[in-house]
């Protein structure tokens, strides 16, 4: 009886079982209501009191060997939490989406929101034991903004005029005011290291709550507490240590057996019977998370719009959804952005699969009827080999020859993402419009996978940077939604759920949006128990 109160009492106090039921199920077994009473609020003055120490494992799916600790080139899942351990941006996203001071102290602006003044945090060190300066700060954006960086966060710069230091402040101009500046700095790949990382992007330095012990790419990396950390709340445990662990199956018995205390990216098909484990708890959180077949516009065959199109008519969206995401996610409708954002226009048309209309398209677009191959791998996203068959079946249907090439998914996010014109991939979502469209479909963005270019939307995302009018703001990135989802290589199937899973002594968990695993932070806010 013990062990299904303790699976009882963290699900109830993680959120995940209500009170009500808790107290039915506890007096079933055996006890008084006030005694399940008394044992729900010690529980609950427990999980509130994080406990320091310990060694947390992770089991990571996303990984490769050409992972790197350089901010600039953070692409996968797993680079993105190891970066999250070490480093820190001036900002950060609560799970309600507001703004969480983090190394900058204040943010404030001029009224036409043109002008920012970012105030930096006083004492806070680096690993390497110098201090944190607001030169530091510039020199991180400034690299951020050179197209020689390769960075994810470039598009993010376009923007932006100058940088200066004026005393603890860094001041920023913009060529145009931008309301979601702030938003913008909480990019993950803009974590602070210091004199920007210049003359060593890879080093791991920073200002984390957890500082790099060892980092063998693909395979694992630890790390250890920071003594000289400036915030006392976040970084309970002694150690942590991260495992790329690509195949699902060999995750979950990892998970199972003890090995690791949390995975990532529960494969929705196992999800359910895994919640019912006693001993391990699973999370689901809905957000702006994207599973996606991206296309590269500037490629043949796929600079053929008439081609283009026919591809995205050819998804059977519903179907994808029921089969793959098993209630774990929505509809997707080909532009990147759905009702967790701010300003998101509802009245867009679905979507919908139209295999005729997808068949006299691909005859309309000329193609020779040769195989047209999409590369995919496990590691693209959860059940992503799964999603392409059904894919391939139902294009068959539209008399396209859809051919699915399996990639391996050590490299993928070097050698496939980005470089191929036909492959899965996904999206974690960015917290504001502006940043995910900025990220990925202006023109000169590094990040740029379906190589669209259009004057029309590139000229639209400026112009909504510098409104301050919502209801015109919302109007242009309505209209910026229909040139990504018509004119674009984007093929959006569906939106996904965040599905993580953790042994049921791993306190602290709060369900976030923003990312996977709290936002990354589930190493920095969990404890255990």
């Amino acid at each position: 009886m013990s062990n299904e109160l303790d699976w009882m009492l963290a699900r109830t106090i993680a959120g995940r079982m209500n009170r009500r039921a808790f107290i039915g199920r506890a007096t079933a077994l055996g006890l008084t209501a006030t005694a399940a009473n008394g044992l729900l609020a010690q529980g609950a003055r427990a999980q509130g009191t994080p406990k320091k120490g310990g060694t947390l494992k992770i089991g990571m799916q996303g990984g490769g060997s050409t992972d790197s600790l350089d901010p600039a080139l953070a692409a996968n899942q797993v680079t993105f939490q190891l970066l999250r351990m070490f480093g820190e941006p001036l900002v950060e996203l609560t799970p309600e989406g507001a703004l969480d001071m983090r190394l900058a102290t204040d943010v404030s602006s001029t009224p036409d929101a043109k002008t920012w003044s970012f105030a930096i945090r006083k004492g806070v060190t680096f690993h390497d034991g110098s201090k944190l300066t607001p030169d530091d700060v510039v020199a991180t954006l400034k690299r951020h903004s050179d197209e020689k960086s390769q960075s994810g966060a470039l598009g993010l710069m376009k923007g932006i005029s100058s940088m200066k230091v004026d005393g603890d402040n860094v001041v920023i101009e913009l060529e145009a005011p931008n309301a979601d500046l702030p938003y913008l700095m909480a990019d993950y790949h803009l974590l602070i290291q210091p004199k920007g990382g210049v003359d060593a992007p890879a080093a791991g330095v920073g200002t984390g709550a957890y500082k790099v012990a060892s980092h063998e790419p693909g395979v694992r990396a630890v790390f250890e507490k920071f003594d000289g950390y400036w915030d006392d709340k976040l970084g309970h445990f002694d150690s942590v240590e991260i495992l790329v662990i690509n195949d699902n199956t060999a995750r979950s018995s990892a998970l199972q057996s003890g090995q690791v205390h949390l995975i990532n990216r529960i494969d929705p098909k196992v999800a359910g019977l895994m919640s019912r484990a006693p001993n391990l708890t699973v999370t689901n959180v809905s957000g702006r998370g994207h599973y996606v077949f991206i296309m590269h516009c500037d490629t043949a065959p796929f600079d053929n719009p008439d081609l283009r199109m026919a591809l995205k008519l050819a998804v059977n969206r519903q179907e994808m959804v029921d089969k793959i995401l098993m209630g774990y996610g929505s509809v997707g409708n080909d532009f990147p952005i759905n009702a967790a954002y701010p300003l998101f226009d509802a009245s867009i048309p679905q979507r919908e699969y139209d295999p005729e209309q997808a068949a006299a398209l691909y005859k309309k677009s000329g193609h020779d009827g040769s195989p047209i191959l999409m590369s995919c791998s496990d590691v693209a996203f959860a059940g992503a080999m799964d999603a392409a068959a059904l894919f391939q079946q139902s294009a068959q249907a539209a008399g396209i020859p859809l051919q699915i090439q399996r990639e391996p998914g050590d490299g993928y996010w070097s050698d496939v993402w980005n470089v191929k014109p036909f492959s899965a991939s996904y999206w974690g979502g960015r917290p504001v419009q502006d940043q995910m469209y900025s990220t990925a479909y202006l023109s000169t963005a590094d990040w740029n996978d379906t190589r669209f270019k259009n004057a029309e939307f590139d000229d639209l995302l400026m112009k909504a940077r510098g409104e301050l009018d919502e209801a015109k703001r919302k109007e242009m990135y309505g209209r910026m939604a229909m040139l990504v989802r018509d004119d674009g290589g984007l093929i959006l199937p569906m939106f996904n759920d965040f599905i993580s899973a953790n042994s049921k002594d791993l306190m602290g968990w709060l369900d976030d949006p923003n990312q996977d695993f709290m936002n990354g932070y589930a190493p920095h806010k969990c404890w255990f128990a």
